[in-house]
């Protein structure tokens, strides 16, 4: 059992992880090594890396305050959570709107074991996590946690943020989104960030290449790629574009430049 308290036998600390690896560029405190080396490599060939991944994270707590405060949804399924940082999902939702019910769902014995941190609530409303696997939605819809917390008669936003990209071609990743979708009534909404090299093809590619390198391969989307997701449901102003321009509230950082993000983000409502 290392010091952190994670099983040993399911955490592999001598190769880098994904959400260590954004763990540790973001500032947290959960990764080893392995990852910082790699976050370090990364970052080196990309210096805008850790602009990019700090964007996309504003940008989701915008749209969950968005989901919440606009159109006045009060359940959330949030598939590929990763290592919990705050504020998470449940904190921003509920900040608003405190009987807010939230559903993280996550494969990965990280977030497992760190999942205690999602599982706090305000009393009027509840956070449950599910282990399951994004590429297995029916998993994730038969979770017993899920169909214990939200109630799929009434709508549901499907967050799938930052995750798409470590989907190849044979993972169907459209395919798996609409699968998670089909469930969820009429006005539950899907909101996604997904990953792009179109702004900064040279240097996304060599961080591709980083990842590649260490078993992790990428699949970054074209605009036309990432509208394969919204076909049928209805995008929510401006549609898809680069999360630091969705809904922007001030509080970001005012310098940045499209170069420096590799991220589309979009909210779509289900019709």
């Amino acid at each position: 059992m290392p010091d952190n308290g994670w099983p040993a036998d399911r955490i592999d600390t001598q190769h880098a992880h994904s959400a260590r690896i954004y763990d540790y560029i973001l500032g947290g405190k959960d990764y080893y090594p392995a990852d910082q080396e790699a976050g370090d490599a990364m970052a080196a060939e990309w210096p805008a890396l850790p602009i990019h991944m700090r964007a996309n994270r504003d940008w989701m707590n915008r749209a969950v305050r968005w989901l919440v405060e606009e159109a006045g949804v009060r359940q959330f399924l949030d598939v590929g959570t990763g290592i919990p940082t705050s504020p998470n999902l449940h904190e921003i939702a509920q900040s608003v709107a405190p009987e807010s019910r939230v559903v993280y769902v996550d494969n990965d014995p990280i977030v497992l074991t760190l999942s205690q941190g999602l599982l706090t609530s305000t009393p009027g409303g509840r956070t449950a996590y599910a282990e399951a696997d994004f590429r297995d939605p029916a998993s994730i819809l038969s979770a017993p946690e899920l169909r214990a917390t939200l109630d799929l008669d009434r709508p549901v936003a499907l967050t799938v943020i930052a995750i798409v990209h470590f989907m190849l071609d044979e993972d169907d990743a459209v395919g798996v989104v609409r699968r998670l979708l089909e469930p969820l009534p009429s006005g539950s909404y899907l909101a996604m960030s997904i990953g792009t090299a179109e702004f900064a093809p040279r240097e996304v590619g060599r961080v591709a290449r980083e990842y590649a390198a260490r078993d992790m391969p990428m699949r970054l989307r074209t605009l036309a790629e990432a509208h394969e997701f919204f076909e049928g449901l209805e995008l929510v102003e401006p549609g898809i574009t680069q999360v630091h321009k969705w809904h922007p509230d001030g509080g970001g950082d005012p310098d940045i430049r499209d170069e420096d993000i590799a991220m589309y983000g979009a909210v779509a409502r289900k019709p």
